[in-house]
């Protein structure tokens, strides 16, 4: 979850170029896809050991083409640990997907017209300029077969 400061506009961004009938949670880092349940007090214990620490440091590093999407690529070696962390505590839990190699992206456009996916990025990367990110808490969500349902939210502190 992101910091006030940045929160606001990348929802604002979301909003604007997500397909609002798809659009089913906010605006996000993904650190892990699909977690089993049987997973959820284990992940919760390390989550909350990993979120007393101060948040990590990170910064949005460019525009990201999806094919069909836009994301905005996010670079932390903070994140990169914590990432790293949890997986070699979910070995065996994690899909293929998971398993494979992180890239740390916020999806704010996805399943558009490639054309249209161009059309953002083209004018996205014409005012760029690289930023900080404030990260401000790790959450775990649960699919309910179209909406998600959050679960619990582990703020950082410092």
């Amino acid at each position: 979850m992101f910091g006030p400061g940045d929160d606001g506009w990348i929802q604002q961004m979301r909003r604007e170029h997500y397909p609002a009938d798809l659009n089913r949670v906010p605006a996000h880092l993904t650190l892990f896809r699909q977690l089993p349940p049987s997973a959820e007090g284990e992940l919760s214990a390390r989550l909350a050991q990993v979120a007393a620490a101060p948040p990590p440091r990170a910064a949005i590093a460019g525009i990201v083409d999806l094919g069909g999407g836009t994301a905005l690529r996010v670079v932390s070696d903070a994140l990169e640990a914590i990432h790293a962390e949890l997986a070699e505590t979910l070995h065996g839990l994690l899909t293929p997907q998971d398993q494979a190699p992180w890239r740390p992206h916020v999806t704010v456009q996805n399943k558009v017209e490639p054309r249209l996916a161009r059309q953002l990025q083209q004018q996205l990367r014409a005012t760029f300029e690289p930023r900080p990110l404030a990260v401000r808490a790790l959450a775990t969500w649960r699919y309910r077969d179209g909406p998600w349902d959050k679960v619990r939210d582990y703020p950082f502190r410092g």
